[in-house]
């Protein structure tokens, strides 16, 4: 609608200062031509804006103005007070801030709707922690908040997955993300956008050298493209599975970072229920073994073959052969 569209205009101009036509109009998906149009309707109505053409040109407010914003529908201020629970805003340091800034939106919005605000942080809670997750180490984010908020350049220790020794890495960063309960550094390491576990960075410093970036490039693009390099290696290898359906609810949670789809649809009658999973190698399928006779790899053979090794190595360990003398 016009109305949400000129309220996302006052509001970027007011956060951002000079804001190019062209960019506003690709944000607001319009064209630049109804983006003028926009800036005409707020001139109109009292909105100090103005537009500058050129090369270096722009939609700006005149300095100073400043406008409270009470414009926000029922759902939009339900919306501010859904929450993640306490963890990620832990671990930047803001559970403070967050506290006070929820304050402050809280007596600027309309009364009506403060009610509903209120009783929707009390009733809905955003985990993004997963089950069965395990414990996780500490990642010291403070360094990597300098570099990232300063626009700074890192240098990195940091320790591979498997690896002994870490490695020394200079990189770009754009930006931190939480996932599953899990904070990564994304950056780019000559070029090339590359995803590095916070708690496996054993130092971090920051540089005086500027940030070099791709340009036009944002922390969501390079994110996008690391997250798809995560979960859709070309090397993963492709397992078919069934599960006892008493167990399917556990097995789902507990799997769901391999989980390739959902299960195969049924019409409930069979006591298995066939999945697609993915691996990164062979020997990580043995984690299934978990499940006992509650689960059966059904394909690859090289994944059965691991699985009967696997349970074989058991067998004799627990065999009389193998029991503890004494």
């Amino acid at each position: 609608m016009k109305s949400d569209r000129l309220l996302a205009i006052l509001l970027l101009l007011q956060t951002r200062g000079r804001v190019p036509a062209p960019e506003l109009a690709e944000r607001l998906e319009v064209s630049v031509r109804t983006i003028y149009r926009d800036v005409e309707a707020l001139s109109a109505s009292g909105v100090p804006v103005y537009a500058e053409r050129g090369r270096h040109g722009g939609i700006e407010l005149l300095p100073g103005f400043r406008t409270d914003v009470t414009g926000l529908t029922a759902d939009e201020s339900r919306a501010l007070f859904i929450l993640a629970a306490e963890g990620a805003h832990a671990a930047l340091g803001l559970d403070a801030a967050l506290g006070s800034a929820l304050r402050k939106v809280m007596a600027a919005l309309p009364a009506p709707h403060r009610p509903a605000a209120e009783v929707t942080s009390r009733r809905i809670l955003v985990d993004a922690t997963r089950w069965k997750g395990g414990p996780q180490p500490a990642a010291d984010l403070d360094t990597l908040q300098d570099a990232v908020f300063a626009d700074r350049r890192l240098r990195l220790r940091y320790r591979h997955s498997g690896a002994r020794e870490p490695r020394t890495y200079t990189v770009d960063p754009y930006g931190l993300v939480a996932k599953a309960g899990v904070w990564y550094l994304v950056a780019d390491r000559r070029g090339t956008p590359q995803l590095f576990r916070a708690d496996r960075v054993r130092s971090a410093t920051v540089l005086d050298d500027p940030v070099r970036r791709r340009p036009g490039v944002e922390l969501a693009d390079a994110w996008e493209v690391v997250r798809r390099q995560v979960e859709e290696r070309p090397d993963a290898l492709a397992v078919t599975a069934r599960v006892r359906r008493p167990r399917l609810d556990m097995f789902l949670r507990m799997n769901a970072a391999h989980l390739t789809g959902p299960p195969a649809e049924d019409d409930g009658a069979s006591e298995w229920v066939t999945v697609r999973l993915a691996f990164p190698f062979v020997v990580a399928v043995r984690q299934l073994l978990a499940f006992s006779d509650q689960v059966e790899v059904l394909d690859p053979p090289e994944a059965r073959a691991e699985l009967r090794a696997a349970a074989a190595s058991v067998t004799e360990l627990y065999g009389p052969a193998g029991r503890a003398s004494g």
